[in-house]
């Protein structure tokens, strides 16, 4: 999908057809749109290839004067909530030309262009378009990062309750989902350096201190999660293996009790002359020693502490 933003005193305001220094914004695009923003506007199309491609790391690169800003932003699979990953978008500028691409579907968009409008935020030129997006797509890794502490403080109390596979993996993949914010935080910081290299006497300097001081908050906070889950889930590790060691630890205290009648069982079985087997009241002697043999070594299993 192809929109067109004009930015006014009060913020974007959407436009029904391009003009100059209008932001061209593509969500989503099919071949079609791709061929549209390459031939229409001039757009290179190993841009939109680099942006197309899911692993592309945050850079930017020059080619036929327009410049290439990729930048990794969080997103969450609407089907799966317990799914999130980052996924490039890439912000394209020359000239009279600001264009963004994202092959996902994002709410940190609209909620740009809300924030935007409400704060009556107008952007002057390039740079500061570019650090305003990094700017959004830190709130937005700090929004979910809560999200997903939210998510695993809950699952945590139900395994405090009652190990389950399905808690456990849950986790498990909340604990991509950080791995994967921390490593684009990481490129995103990467590439707030070098674009503060390359346009420091352009960028609004308070603007780029917020954006500065957002991401290191939000890696900051990303490692410490990750910190608590994965100590956490070596918790639980550790209390699995203990649970396990309980259950064979009793099965194993059962096995001895009932090996005493069993064998007194066995010996009295044989097609051969047993004592006592011929008395009247050999039966019931026979399962009262049993019983009390077994009980002895029940006895001695608890006094250890085995069971």
């Amino acid at each position: 999908m192809i929109r067109f933003y004009a930015c006014e005193n009060n913020g974007f305001v959407e436009k029904t057809e391009w003009q100059p220094h209008y932001w061209i914004n593509v969500e989503m695009p099919d071949t079609d749109e791709c061929e549209l923003i390459c031939s229409q506007w001039g757009v290179p199309y190993s841009f939109v290839e680099n942006v197309a491609d899911v692993d592309e790391r945050p850079r930017f690169e020059r080619e036929n004067g327009w410049l290439l800003t990729i930048v990794r932003i969080p997103v969450r699979d609407k089907n799966n909530p317990m799914v999130y990953h980052t996924v490039p978008i890439g912000i394209m500028t020359k000239n009279e030309y600001i264009v963004t691409l994202c092959f996902a579907e994002t709410e940190m968009i609209p909620d740009f262009i809300d924030h935007s409008n409400r704060r009556h935020i107008s952007v002057d030129n390039r740079p500061d378009f570019v650090l305003r997006l990094i700017f959004s797509s830190t709130y937005w890794f700090l929004s979910y990062l809560k999200q997903i502490n939210d998510t695993v403080a809950e699952y945590t109390k139900q395994l405090e309750r009652s190990v389950r596979n399905e808690a456990l993996l849950s986790l498990m993949q909340l604990q991509k989902a950080l791995v994967y914010f921390n490593t684009s935080l990481q490129g995103n910081r990467l590439l707030i350096d070098r674009l503060n290299k390359v346009f420091a006497d352009d960028c609004d300097a308070n603007l780029f201190e917020d954006v500065e001081t957002e991401l290191s908050q939000a890696t900051n906070t990303v490692n410490v999660y990750m910190e608590i889950l994965s100590n956490s889930m070596d918790t639980f590790a550790s209390v699995i293996s203990n649970n396990v060691n309980d259950v064979m630890k009793t099965m194993t205290s059962l096995s001895v009790i009932l090996m005493v009648p069993t064998l007194i069982a066995s010996f009295y079985g044989m097609n051969v002359d047993a004592w006592f087997s011929s008395s009247p009241a050999a039966f019931g002697c026979i399962i009262l020693v049993s019983f009390g043999l077994a009980a002895i070594v029940w006895y001695f299993i608890r006094r250890a502490h085995w069971i």
